[in-house]
């Protein structure tokens, strides 16, 4: 049975393109069980209709408060109580500032005042308005205040424009709502706990147009950041450039270069960290210098010299430097992958490394699946070949169990 079922879930439409993606999200929730109502705000129904919302999710759609029928009995009290949470969908940038300053001049505004069940954010709107220092303090102090997010997302926009702003999937959001409630149902032992996670690849510049790179999806190492907040860890996860969108709750810092990434992670444990795990897939060289222009294609020539140089050592400057009190690692390899992890392992001071086999197609870069083989000091564990979700929630109960023996 899905963890939705019969689950009271109030979903918000503010004004805005994205809102006919809510009618999937919409569908997503009642098919795995959940009663959901819809409350509409006066820009939203420019975008969506009524007829439809209340057809797709089986109730009146609410869009006024001050309905003499449905105030009789108080009736924004009633569903600010009835809802177990609360979604915004898409929620706009006049929305969030309205939100924030604890105004309560719609019906929307009014049931988030009144609600002291979970609120759930997926912002949507013009990149330059999601830029905008308004917005971005208005985002700060609503997560401040307890108020869960997720996205936006970055891409092309209906406008024209690309960048961040885009809502986030409904596929993705109904993914983040599944993991909330499966929060009451996961034992909360890593509550007072600060875990940092590294993921993605990283991008090493050669020219302003040029990059070295690698197939790095980032996937794994953002499940693993949702299974530990999943059992109450504080997350800050350290990404370089992906095309998902990151879990919500989590610290997102996002960098390009292993020297970005180091400076951040160093950054973020100033305070020993309890747990550090290096997901990222690193290059191991970067220019000696890059160019600061593109660089010419020679008629003259079929060849060119590029000077690379060792990038630093991210994990082993972390574990020298012990910034976290347990240092788990990859080992990405293609060959003597238990062989190299294990060299690995020991030359570079970690507690834990975590060896897979990116060769194979069926678990390699960018694939939903994977199977790795976990290695400490004194033991080695094999879990079977799953999703990268499930397997993150294998790792972090493991981790756990390393750190409390």
């Amino acid at each position: 049975m899905s963890n939705l079922a019969q689950k009271r879930i109030l979903l918000g439409i503010t004004g805005g393109i994205a809102a006919y993606k809510s009618i999937e999200l919409i569908r997503l929730l009642t098919k795995a069980g959940a009663d959901v109502q819809v409350v509409l705000t006066d820009g939203a129904k420019a975008f969506v209709t009524e007829m439809t919302l209340q057809a797709i999710s089986g109730h009146p759609v609410r869009s006024t408060l001050l309905d003499p029928n449905a105030e009789a009995g108080m009736g924004h009290i009633e569903l600010a109580k009835w809802a177990d949470l609360i979604v915004i969908a898409p929620a706009s940038a006049d929305f969030m500032a309205r939100y924030a300053q604890g105004m309560a001049n719609d019906l929307l505004s009014t049931l988030c005042l009144a609600t002291e069940s979970p609120v759930l954010l997926a912002p949507a709107m013009n990149q330059a308005m999601w830029k905008h220092p308004a917005t971005q303090a208005n985002a700060k102090l609503l997560t401040e205040r307890g108020i869960l997010n997720i996205g936006p997302a970055d891409g092309a926009q209906a406008c024209g424009d690309i960048g961040p702003g885009r809502m986030s999937e409904p596929g993705d959001i109904f993914n983040t709502i599944m993991t909330h409630f499966d929060k009451a149902q996961v034992k909360q032992d890593l509550a007072d706990q600060h875990w940092v996670i590294t993921a993605g690849p990283t991008m090493e510049a050669i020219d302003p147009v040029r990059f070295i790179s690698n197939h790095s999806s980032g996937k794994m190492g953002y499940a693993l950041a949702t299974a530990a907040m999943a059992r109450g860890a504080t997350v800050t996860l350290i990404s370089g450039p992906v095309q998902i969108t990151a879990p919500a709750g989590a610290k997102i810092i996002a960098v390009k270069s292993a020297d970005e990434m180091l400076a951040a992670c160093e950054q973020s444990m100033i305070t020993q960290a309890d747990v550090f795990i290096g997901a990222a897939a690193v290059a191991d060289f970067k220019m000696k210098a890059a160019n600061d222009q593109k660089m010419k294609k020679q008629s003259d020539t079929d060849e060119i010299t590029l000077t690379l140089v060792k990038n630093p050592d991210i994990i082993a400057t972390l574990a020298q430097q012990k910034r976290a009190k347990t240092l788990v690692g990859f080992a990405a390899e293609t060959q003597n992958v238990i062989e190299y992890a294990k060299s690995k392992l020991e030359r570079k001071g970690l507690d834990i490394i975590i060896a897979n086999d990116v060769s194979r197609a069926d678990i390699g870069f960018n694939q939903d699946d994977n199977q790795v083989t976990v290695i400490t000091k004194d033991k080695t564990w094999s879990p079977d070949k799953t999703t990268k979700n499930a397997l993150a929630e294998q790792l972090v109960e493991f981790i756990q169990q390393q750190t409390q023996s």
